[in-house]
Protein backbone atom coordinates (compact mmCIF):
# COMPACT_ATOMS: atom_id res chain seq x y z
CA UNK A 1 0.00 0.00 0.00
CA UNK A 2 1.35 3.29 -1.03
CA UNK A 3 2.38 5.85 1.58
CA UNK A 4 -0.49 8.79 1.84
CA UNK A 5 1.16 11.79 0.74
CA UNK A 6 1.80 14.06 3.35
CA UNK A 7 1.17 17.64 1.20
CA UNK A 8 -2.33 18.43 2.51
CA UNK A 9 -1.46 17.75 5.99
CA UNK A 10 1.60 19.79 5.88
CA UNK A 11 -0.45 23.11 4.57
CA UNK A 12 -2.83 22.22 6.86
CA UNK A 13 -0.86 22.39 9.81
CA UNK A 14 0.25 25.61 8.33
CA UNK A 15 -2.45 27.47 7.75
CA UNK A 16 -3.85 26.70 11.39
CA UNK A 17 0.02 28.07 12.85
CA UNK A 18 -0.55 31.23 11.09
CA UNK A 19 -4.01 31.59 12.02
CA UNK A 20 -3.25 31.45 15.78
CA UNK A 21 -0.24 33.43 14.85
CA UNK A 22 -2.22 36.22 13.65
CA UNK A 23 -4.87 35.73 16.67
CA UNK A 24 -2.56 36.53 18.96
CA UNK A 25 -0.62 39.32 17.17
CA UNK A 26 -4.62 40.73 17.07
CA UNK A 27 -4.73 40.46 20.75
CA UNK A 28 -1.46 42.17 21.81
CA UNK A 29 -2.33 45.38 20.04
CA UNK A 30 -5.77 45.09 21.33
CA UNK A 31 -3.83 45.10 24.19
CA UNK A 32 -0.78 47.16 23.34
CA UNK A 33 -2.71 50.22 21.93
CA UNK A 34 -2.86 53.85 24.10
CA UNK A 35 -5.24 54.57 26.76
CA UNK A 36 -6.10 50.98 27.80
CA UNK A 37 -5.40 50.25 31.38
CA UNK A 38 -2.62 47.62 31.80
CA UNK A 39 -2.28 45.65 35.22
CA UNK A 40 1.20 44.29 34.80
CA UNK A 41 3.33 43.23 38.03
CA UNK A 42 7.08 44.32 37.50
CA UNK A 43 8.46 42.04 34.90
CA UNK A 44 5.34 40.15 34.68
CA UNK A 45 4.65 39.59 31.06
CA UNK A 46 0.60 40.69 29.78
CA UNK A 47 -0.90 37.08 29.20
CA UNK A 48 0.42 36.23 33.15
CA UNK A 49 -2.50 38.56 34.24
CA UNK A 50 -5.35 36.80 36.14
CA UNK A 51 -8.77 38.89 35.41
CA UNK A 52 -10.68 39.69 38.76
CA UNK A 53 -13.48 37.95 39.91
CA UNK A 54 -16.56 39.54 39.62
CA UNK A 55 -18.53 39.03 43.31
CA UNK A 56 -22.01 37.22 42.84
CA UNK A 57 -25.06 38.89 43.49
CA UNK A 58 -26.35 37.61 46.40
CA UNK A 59 -22.24 38.77 47.88
CA UNK A 60 -22.96 42.51 46.84
CA UNK A 61 -23.64 45.22 49.12
CA UNK A 62 -24.18 48.68 48.34
CA UNK A 63 -23.22 49.43 52.23
CA UNK A 64 -20.02 48.30 51.73
CA UNK A 65 -18.71 50.82 48.96
CA UNK A 66 -19.94 53.81 51.12
CA UNK A 67 -17.52 52.60 53.92
CA UNK A 68 -14.48 52.29 50.89
CA UNK A 69 -11.43 54.72 50.87
CA UNK A 70 -11.17 56.43 47.63
CA UNK A 71 -8.99 54.54 44.92
CA UNK A 72 -5.66 56.14 45.34
CA UNK A 73 -4.75 57.87 41.99
CA UNK A 74 -2.71 55.54 39.30
CA UNK A 75 0.75 57.71 37.97
CA UNK A 76 0.35 58.31 34.15
CA UNK A 77 2.00 55.28 31.92
CA UNK A 78 5.01 55.94 29.23
CA UNK A 79 5.27 53.56 26.68
CA UNK A 80 9.24 52.17 25.54
CA UNK A 81 9.37 49.93 23.04
CA UNK A 82 12.99 47.79 22.87
CA UNK A 83 13.92 46.32 19.46
CA UNK A 84 16.87 44.92 17.65
CA UNK A 85 18.65 41.61 15.83
CA UNK A 86 18.33 37.98 17.77
CA UNK A 87 21.08 38.65 20.11
CA UNK A 88 21.91 42.01 20.71
CA UNK A 89 20.98 41.92 24.40
CA UNK A 90 17.48 43.41 24.48
CA UNK A 91 16.33 40.68 26.88
CA UNK A 92 19.17 41.24 29.18
CA UNK A 93 18.89 45.50 29.33
CA UNK A 94 15.22 44.79 30.70
CA UNK A 95 16.40 42.33 32.90
CA UNK A 96 19.41 44.19 34.09
CA UNK A 97 16.79 47.02 34.36
CA UNK A 98 14.72 45.53 36.26
CA UNK A 99 16.75 44.12 39.22
CA UNK A 100 17.46 41.21 38.02
CA UNK A 101 20.75 38.75 36.97
CA UNK A 102 21.18 38.28 33.57
CA UNK A 103 20.71 34.58 32.35
CA UNK A 104 23.46 33.12 30.80
CA UNK A 105 23.97 32.38 27.32
CA UNK A 106 22.04 33.22 24.57
CA UNK A 107 18.48 32.24 24.54
CA UNK A 108 16.17 34.03 21.57
CA UNK A 109 12.71 35.73 22.72
CA UNK A 110 10.04 33.78 20.90
CA UNK A 111 7.91 36.33 21.19
CA UNK A 112 7.01 39.45 23.63
CA UNK A 113 8.78 40.76 26.79
CA UNK A 114 7.52 43.23 29.16
CA UNK A 115 8.91 45.15 32.29
CA UNK A 116 7.16 47.67 34.45
CA UNK A 117 9.61 50.25 36.44
CA UNK A 118 7.51 52.79 38.67
CA UNK A 119 9.36 56.61 38.58
CA UNK A 120 8.16 59.76 40.76
CA UNK A 121 6.23 60.52 38.65
CA UNK A 122 4.72 57.82 35.54
CA UNK A 123 5.43 54.32 34.88
CA UNK A 124 7.81 53.45 32.18
CA UNK A 125 6.75 49.82 30.47
CA UNK A 126 9.42 48.73 28.68
CA UNK A 127 8.06 46.72 25.53
CA UNK A 128 10.48 43.78 23.99
CA UNK A 129 9.69 42.45 20.68
CA UNK A 130 12.00 39.31 19.23
CA UNK A 131 14.45 40.08 16.88
CA UNK A 132 14.24 36.99 14.88
CA UNK A 133 13.99 37.20 10.96
CA UNK A 134 10.03 36.21 11.10
CA UNK A 135 9.15 39.01 14.21
CA UNK A 136 10.92 41.42 12.05
CA UNK A 137 8.14 42.12 9.96
CA UNK A 138 5.72 43.11 12.85
CA UNK A 139 8.23 45.75 14.07
CA UNK A 140 6.55 48.53 12.20
CA UNK A 141 3.01 48.07 13.79
CA UNK A 142 4.22 49.26 16.92
CA UNK A 143 5.74 52.17 16.53
CA UNK A 144 3.40 54.63 16.33
CA UNK A 145 2.05 53.20 20.06
CA UNK A 146 4.95 54.31 21.59
CA UNK A 147 6.74 57.03 23.20
CA UNK A 148 9.96 56.27 22.21
CA UNK A 149 12.46 53.57 20.74
CA UNK A 150 14.96 52.20 21.95
CA UNK A 151 17.43 50.25 19.15
CA UNK A 152 19.86 47.45 20.71
CA UNK A 153 22.96 46.95 18.13
CA UNK A 154 25.56 44.17 19.22
CA UNK A 155 29.01 46.37 18.41
CA UNK A 156 30.75 43.42 17.82
CA UNK A 157 28.28 41.81 15.05
CA UNK A 158 29.75 43.50 11.80
CA UNK A 159 28.58 40.73 9.51
CA UNK A 160 25.23 41.49 10.68
CA UNK A 161 25.37 44.96 10.94
CA UNK A 162 24.24 46.12 7.41
CA UNK A 163 20.71 44.34 8.78
CA UNK A 164 20.50 46.04 11.62
CA UNK A 165 21.43 49.25 9.82
CA UNK A 166 18.51 48.57 7.42
CA UNK A 167 15.74 47.57 10.20
CA UNK A 168 16.50 50.61 11.95
CA UNK A 169 16.18 53.19 8.87
CA UNK A 170 12.67 51.12 8.02
CA UNK A 171 11.74 52.37 11.76
CA UNK A 172 13.05 55.76 11.21
CA UNK A 173 11.21 56.21 8.34
CA UNK A 174 7.92 55.30 9.79
CA UNK A 175 7.68 57.79 12.83
CA UNK A 176 9.43 60.60 11.31
CA UNK A 177 8.70 62.33 15.03
CA UNK A 178 9.79 59.23 17.62
CA UNK A 179 12.85 59.63 19.38
CA UNK A 180 15.27 57.34 19.08
CA UNK A 181 17.75 55.98 21.59
CA UNK A 182 20.40 53.33 19.92
CA UNK A 183 22.31 51.12 22.15
CA UNK A 184 26.03 49.95 20.82
CA UNK A 185 25.89 46.97 22.98
CA UNK A 186 28.87 45.04 23.53
CA UNK A 187 31.90 47.50 24.12
CA UNK A 188 33.41 46.24 25.84
CA UNK A 189 34.51 42.89 23.58
CA UNK A 190 37.79 43.12 21.97
CA UNK A 191 35.94 42.96 18.22
CA UNK A 192 33.44 46.00 18.87
CA UNK A 193 33.29 48.81 16.67
CA UNK A 194 34.46 52.39 18.12
CA UNK A 195 31.47 54.51 18.44
CA UNK A 196 32.87 56.45 15.58
CA UNK A 197 32.49 52.99 13.33
CA UNK A 198 29.08 52.47 14.66
CA UNK A 199 27.53 55.99 13.59
CA UNK A 200 29.05 55.87 10.13
CA UNK A 201 28.31 51.66 9.95
CA UNK A 202 24.20 52.66 10.84
CA UNK A 203 24.20 55.93 8.77
CA UNK A 204 23.19 58.11 11.16
CA UNK A 205 24.72 60.79 10.31
CA UNK A 206 22.57 61.21 7.84
CA UNK A 207 19.35 61.29 9.95
CA UNK A 208 18.05 64.68 10.01
CA UNK A 209 19.72 67.01 12.43
CA UNK A 210 16.59 67.91 13.44
CA UNK A 211 15.44 64.61 14.87
CA UNK A 212 16.25 63.09 18.27
CA UNK A 213 18.16 60.35 17.89
CA UNK A 214 20.93 59.17 20.13
CA UNK A 215 23.52 56.98 19.97
CA UNK A 216 25.22 55.02 23.62
CA UNK A 217 27.60 52.92 24.62
CA UNK A 218 27.16 49.89 26.72
CA UNK A 219 28.11 46.44 28.19
CA UNK A 220 25.16 45.03 28.67
CA UNK A 221 26.08 41.07 28.38
CA UNK A 222 25.07 38.00 30.22
CA UNK A 223 28.78 37.99 31.63
CA UNK A 224 28.32 39.77 34.88
CA UNK A 225 26.60 43.25 34.41
CA UNK A 226 24.64 44.77 36.60
CA UNK A 227 22.30 47.78 36.87
CA UNK A 228 25.14 50.24 37.83
CA UNK A 229 27.22 49.76 34.92
CA UNK A 230 27.83 52.77 33.02
CA UNK A 231 25.85 52.81 30.05
CA UNK A 232 22.44 51.47 31.37
CA UNK A 233 22.80 54.40 34.11
CA UNK A 234 23.22 56.92 31.16
CA UNK A 235 20.15 54.82 29.18
CA UNK A 236 18.04 54.81 31.48
CA UNK A 237 18.49 58.96 32.67
CA UNK A 238 18.26 59.74 29.31
CA UNK A 239 14.65 57.83 29.11
CA UNK A 240 13.52 59.01 31.97
CA UNK A 241 14.52 62.69 30.21
CA UNK A 242 12.66 62.31 27.35
CA UNK A 243 9.55 60.69 28.65
CA UNK A 244 9.33 63.72 30.74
Amino acid sequence: MAPRPLGPLVLALGGAAAVLGSVLFILWKTYFGRGRERRWDRGEAWWGAEAPRLPEWDEWDPEDEEDEEPALEELEQREVLVLGLDGAGKSTFLRVLSGKPPLEGHIPTWGFNSVRLPTKDFEVDLLEIGGSQNLRFYWKEFVNEVDVLVFVVDSADRLRLPWARQELHKLLDKDPDLPVVVVANKQDLSEAMSMVEMQRELGLQAVDSQREVFLLAASIAPTGPSSEEPGTVHIWKLLLELLS
